[in-house]
C-alpha cells in the first residue's frame, strides 16, 4: 500500500510539474511579444515544408495503392520503379484535375458570379413586385434581400484603384509570388517525403523507442495509427463527398432550370465539408439567391429537392464513401465545430471533428485504464 501511495504521489507531482511548466511557457509567450514574433517567423519559414508534409500525407494512400499494383506486375521495369512511377501517376492525376478546374469549371463560376452581381438589383425588384401580398415579404425585404442587394450594388469599383489600394495590390502581388515559390517548394518537399517515406517512418520508430518506455512506445504507435486512420478517412471522405454533393445538386438544379446551378451546387458542396452548420449555411444562401433569380416557387422546390438529396447523401452515399464513421455523438461534433471555428476559423471547423475524436479516444483509454487499476486494487483488498 505504501508503494502504491508513493507511486501515486510521484505521478501527481509529475503532472503538476508539467502543468506548471506549461503555465510558465504560456506566460512567457504572453508577456514577451518578441518570443511570439520569433515563433511566428519560424512557422512562416517552415510553412512550405509543413505544406509539403500535408500534401504528402493526403497523397500517401493513393501512391501506396498504385505502388502495390505495380509491384504485382510481372514486368521487371514497373516492379523495380514502382514507387517513382506511382508518385508520377498520382501527381499527373492531380495536375489533370487542376487543369480541368481552371479551364472548365472556373470560367463558369466566374461568369455566374459576374452576372449575378450585375443583375442583382433587377432580380430584387422582380421578387418584390411578384410577391406584394405576402405578410412575410416586408421582413424578408428589409432584413435579408435588401441588405444583400445593397451590399452587392454598393461595391465601388473606382475605390479599388486608389494609390493606397495600388500599393496594397503590389504587396499582395509579392505575396502571391512568394506563395507560388512556397507552393513549388512544398510540392518538391512532398515528392521527397513520398519517395523516402520508409526511411522517415523507420527513423520515427527508432527515435520513439529511444526516448519512450516500452509502454509509452506502444501507446504512441497505437495513437499514431488510430490518428492517421481517423484523419485520412475523414479528410478524404469529406472531400470526395463534397464533390459528389456538388455534382448531384448541380445536375438536379440544372434539370429544374435554376439559374447559376453550377455556382450554387459548388457552394453547397464546399459548405457541406463543414459538419452540421456548413450544410445549413450553403442551402440557405442558395435559396436566397434562387429567390432573387427564379422566384419563391422555384426556390421552395429547389430547397426541398436539395434537402432530400442531402438526406440521401447523409444516409446512403456518405457512409459508403467513409466506410466507417467517426463514431462520436452529434453533440461532440457540434461542440468541436463551434470551438474550432471560434479559434481557428473555417479550417478549424473542418479539422475539429477528427481532432476531438482522437482526443476522445485518448481520454477514454485513460479512464478505462484508471478504472481497471482501481478495480484490481479493490479486488486485491477483498
Amino acid at each position: 500500500m505504501k508503494k502504491d501511495k508513493v507511486l501515486g504521489t510521484k505521478k501527481w507531482f509529475y503532472w503538476v510539474s508539467i502543468g506548471v511548466v506549461l503555465i510558465i511557457i504560456y506566460k512567457l509567450l504572453d508577456n514577451f511579444t518578441g518570443i511570439g514574433d520569433w515563433i511566428g517567423n519560424l512557422f512562416s519559414v517552415l510553412a512550405p515544408f509543413l505544406e509539403g508534409i500535408l500534401i504528402a500525407y493526403i497523397l500517401y494512400t493513393p501512391c501506396k495503392k498504385i505502388e502495390k499494383i505495380l509491384q504485382k506486375r510481372k514486368n521487371k521495369f514497373p516492379k523495380k520503379h514502382a514507387r517513382g512511377t506511382s508518385i508520377s501517376i498520382v501527381y499527373a492525376i492531380v495536375l489533370a484535375l487542376i487543369v480541368l478546374i481552371v479551364t472548365v469549371i472556373s470560367p463558369i463560376l466566374v461568369s455566374s458570379i459576374s452576372d449575378l452581381i450585375s443583375n442583382a438589383q433587377s432580380y430584387y425588384n422582380a421578387v418584390i413586385s411578384d410577391a406584394p401580398d405576402l405578410s412575410i415579404t416586408p421582413f424578408i425585404q428589409d432584413n435579408i434581400l435588401k441588405p444583400l442587394v445593397d451590399w452587392i450594388q454598393n461595391v465601388d469599383i473606382e475605390s479599388w484603384f486608389t494609390l493606397d489600394r495600388i500599393k496594397t495590390y503590389l504587396s499582395s502581388a509579392m505575396g502571391v509570388i512568394k506563395g507560388i515559390v512556397n507552393l513549388f517548394i512544398a510540392v518538391i518537399c512532398s515528392v521527397y517525403i513520398l519517395a523516402q517515406r520508409t526511411r522517415i517512418v523507420n527513423f520515427i520508430n527508432r527515435f520513439s523507442k529511444a526516448i519512450l518506455t516500452s509502454k509509452g512506445y506502444n501507446r504512441f504507435q497505437r495513437y499514431f495509427a488510430q490518428g492517421n486512420a481517423i484523419f485520412f478517412r475523414y479528410l478524404s471522405s469529406q472531400m470526395l463527398d463534397g464533390l459528389v454533393v456538388a455534382v448531384i445538386t448541380s445536375i438536379a438544379m440544372s434539370i429544374m432550370g435554376v439559374k447559376y446551378s453550377v455556382l450554387l451546387g459548388t457552394l453547397i458542396g464546399i459548405s457541406n465539408l463543414i459538419p452540421y452548420f456548413g450544410a445549413i449555411f450553403g442551402v440557405a444562401l442558395a435559396i436566397i439567391i434562387t429567390i432573387l433569380t427564379g422566384g419563391w416557387q422555384q426556390a421552395l422546390i429547389m430547397g426541398i429537392v436539395v434537402i432530400v438529396l442531402q438526406q440521401v447523401d447523409a444516409n446512403f452515399i456518405n457512409p459508403r464513401i467513409t466506410s466507417s464513421s467517426l463514431k462520436v455523438s452529434p453533440l461532440l461534433v457540434m461542440f468541436a465545430v463551434t470551438v474550432g471555428g471560434s479559434y481557428f476559423g473555417v479550417l478549424g471547423m473542418f479539422l475539429s471533428a477528427p481532432i476531438f475524436t482522437l482526443i476522445k479516444l485518448i481520454i477514454e483509454d485513460f479512464v478505462d485504464e484508471r478504472n481497471k487499476e482501481k478495480n484490481v486494487k479493490i479486488d486485491d483488498g477483498l
